[in-house]
């Protein structure tokens, strides 16, 4: 019985832990930032000329200065020596999705034999890793090994402490040596770049002459999993696909909403404040922590930050969850579904645009149908989400996301925008060609003397919409937790870059023909609303007359899996819209359909894989013990005249049976390789593939109901879930 006295350990092993002791909190002005090389650390180390110049690129974007590399370099490396670095990295984010990094240390010999510090202009600038074994969708030949990470000004540098050390990391953007994108910095500075420039262009035609950079903003809220470490080490598909692909859901879930909000376990709680002290000393703004839906499930958020700077804290985040979870003796787990039958984890990417000079011009203000402004990036958006839906689709699609997108917790995969009441009253004005007012949100009185009245909302929120408004930004909900926040923010940044263009193409084609500003700004609007207002909806998204009504009446499209997403990188029209916009060329927007293709295929071939092993090594000979114990009970009942086991026997060994006939189905299809395209491959991925495993778990579950679970090898959902 290997495996239950397995679980009887583990579960023996966390009864008894001895309890992690809460750290006595820092005051936050003691941590804030004292990792990170920002800009008061610089004025406080750069001559007076050096620091001016490098601000001005970092809150301008100008170009920037060479020769201040050195000063900056001396600087930089004086400070983290101080800190006790040894090392110093240009970290960068390939198409895998997560950080990259190669350490070299600051040690240079000495002619005489001693060894000195050494940290130039030229290595802070440029490092050279290996760009052919990254992901990279046939740009670089394995034998074109040459790639290029570049200093980007616009992330702080910082140091990352481990327990084995110190390192002072750089983020970098990842190029080819030919000059194409290999990661996912590279095209969303370029998309930030591009939407400035538009943004500017509708700024200037609305009369503004003062016009600070434009920016987008991130705010990404992350869901992840704890299960412990115990149990995570018996489960070779949560060690190895990083989710439960057998699991009987246990006898309570999650439909007492009692874990959602409800007070976080003590050993979890000890967790997160650890997290949390390690992000401050970053600079990265955690702000929330909860209990999530589903047991086991928490979330936590950051504030708003500029987007590039956001994603880079992302990955640190994810990074820093992963790591410190060990620590307390947790798995992190931040696959989209670890677990069937209970909520899924999701990364809502909450975004904005705006300025220091006209602010955030996503804010409609208390009147919104007489904010021009608004209206007309607000428009932007409408229109690009439209227009580009599959690209939307295309940038969340993942193996993992697959299994969320249109469950209960996740919005479902036809891409429409929410914009509440309030502003959707106000684009259906806009429509019929008037524009009269704004409706109030009201005041909110529940009676009660002692419990003060409020404003209330002009307009509810709206769970299953998966492009929603919500006051002052829009969130996108069907990112999912796995994902790295850039390739969202880059459709979205292009996609309304591309949209404002339009509109001041259309604008200035208005005045040029007598028109007046106010006229036409209405007539652009309406016809954004005309031709572009189908995506609109503020219902139920997962009803099915929504689901029906969205795809033949309004011609939206309903997009379910990776393998009909992917192909929306090779349209004609999403291939236009990043080569005029210079966000990626043909040649790297189609190297990211062969990478996020190649990826799911291999995603499905691991999970595929670990099915076939695990009922063949685990529950094949659990079941097939029991079998035999049922029929030695069996003949000892019978010699005394009593019947016992027979249905349970005929019931496992039904279920086995077809356990094992599904698996053999599995194996003949994984053995198939003569696919036409890659558009075939994905989707025998897909269909066949999938369906086969579902099948072989539907088996394997109901073998897990009936088994003697002193015979069952596997950590159960009762014990990964709700012990902590």
């Amino acid at each position: 019985m290997p495996g239950y006295e397995s679980r009887l350990q583990a579960t023996s092993h966390i009864a008894n832990r001895a309890a992690m002791p809460p750290k006595t909190p820092e005051p936050l002005e003691n941590l804030w930032a004292v990792d990170v090389f920002n800009l008061a650390k610089m004025q406080a180390s750069l001559p007076k000329a050096v620091f001016k110049s490098l601000r001005n690129t970092i809150q301008t974007g100008a170009e920037l200065d060479p020769t201040v590399a050195d000063v900056v370099a001396a600087a930089m490396k004086d400070w983290a020596l101080k800190k006790g670095a040894l090392y110093f990295s240009h970290v960068f984010y390939p198409l895998t999705g997560l950080s990259a990094e190669k350490h070299d240390g600051f040690i240079m010999p000495d002619s005489d034999g001693s060894a000195i510090t050494e940290f130039t202009g030229s290595l802070l600038v440029k490092g050279e890793p290996d760009g052919s074994s990254f992901p990279n969708g046939g740009i670089r030949g394995t034998f074109e090994a040459r790639g290029y990470t570049a200093w980007d000004v616009t992330s702080p540098a910082y140091i990352m402490n481990t327990d084995n050390g110190k390192t002072l990391c750089l983020p970098t953007v990842f190029i080819s040596w030919t000059g194409e994108a290999l990661d996912k910095k590279t095209p969303l500075l370029r998309s930030n770049a591009a939407m400035d420039k538009a943004a500017r262009r509708v700024l200037g035609l609305l009369g503004e002459t003062d016009i600070a950079p434009v920016n987008s903003s991130c705010g990404a809220e992350q869901e992840y999993f704890l299960v412990d470490t115990q149990f995570a080490i018996s489960r070779p598909d949560l060690l190895l696909a990083g989710r439960t692909l057998f699991g009987r859901p246990p006898a309570k879930g999650q439909e007492f909403d009692d874990h959602y909000f409800g007070a976080i376990p003590e050993r979890v709680q000890v967790f997160m404040q650890d997290v949390e002290e390690q992000l401050y000393r970053l600079s990265i703004p955690a702000k929330t922590r909860h209990n999530e839906v589903a047991p086991g499930q928490f979330e936590i958020a950051p504030y708003f930050e500029a987007a590039n700077v956001a994603a880079d804290h992302q990955q640190l985040l994810m990074t820093l969850l992963k790591s410190t979870a060990k620590r307390h003796g947790f798995t992190c787990l931040l696959h989209e579904k670890p677990f069937a039958g209970i909520n899924g984890s999701g990364k809502h990417v909450n975004w904005s645009i705006g300025n220091k000079t006209q602010g955030n011009l996503l804010d409609p203000g208390k009147t919104p149908h007489d904010n021009a402004q608004f209206l007309l990036f607000c428009g932007a958006v409408i229109r690009g989400a439209h227009k580009y839906g599959p690209l939307l689709r295309a940038v969340i699609a993942s193996a993992g996301n697959d299994h969320r997108l249109g469950a209960n917790e996740a919005p479902p995969a036809i891409l429409s925008v929410y914009l509440g009441s309030q502003l959707e009253d106000v684009y259906e004005q806009i429509r019929r060609g008037e524009l009269t007012g704004s409706r109030a949100g009201g005041i909110m009185d529940i009676g009660l003397p002692t419990i003060p009245t409020f404003n209330k909302d002009a307009g509810d929120r709206n769970r299953t919409s998966p492009f929603a408004f919500t006051g002052n930004r829009f969130e996108f909900r069907a990112v999912g937790s796995n994902q790295s926040v850039a390739g969202p923010l880059i459709a979205m940044n292009t996609m309304l870059a591309d949209s404002l263009n339009w509109i001041a193409d259309g604008m200035e084609a208005e005045m040029a023909g007598g028109a007046t500003l106010n006229e036409a700004i209405l007539r652009v609007l309406k016809t954004v609303m005309d031709e572009h207002g189908n995506v609109v909806f503020g219902g139920d998204g997962y009803s099915a007359e929504w689901h029906r009504a969205a795809v033949e009446e309004r011609g939206l499209m309903n997009i379910p899996t990776t393998a009909d997403a992917l192909p929306a990188f090779k349209d004609r029209d999403i291939v236009r819209l990043f080569e005029t916009t210079g966000v990626l060329t043909p040649v790297e927007l189609h190297s990211r359909f062969e990478v996020y293709a190649e990826q799911y295929i291999m995603a499905i071939s691991v999970e595929a894989k670990l099915v076939i092993s695990m009922a063949k090594t685990l529950i094949l000979p659990a079941a097939t013990r029991y079998l035999t114990e049922l029929g030695a009970g069996a003949a000892g009942a019978a010699a005394m005249g009593l019947e016992l086991g027979k249905e349970t026997a005929t019931r496992i060994a039904t279920e086995l049976a077809a356990l094992m006939t599904s698996v053999g189905e599995l194996e003949e299809a994984m053995a198939k390789t003569d696919f036409a395209s890659d558009e075939e491959h994905l989707q025998h991925c897909a269909g066949t593939i999938r369906g086969l495993m579902d099948q072989a778990r539907l088996h394997g579950d109901a073998l897990e109901a009936e088994v003697a679970d002193d015979l069952w090898p596997l950590p159960t959902y009762q014990e990964m879930l709700f012990i902590k």
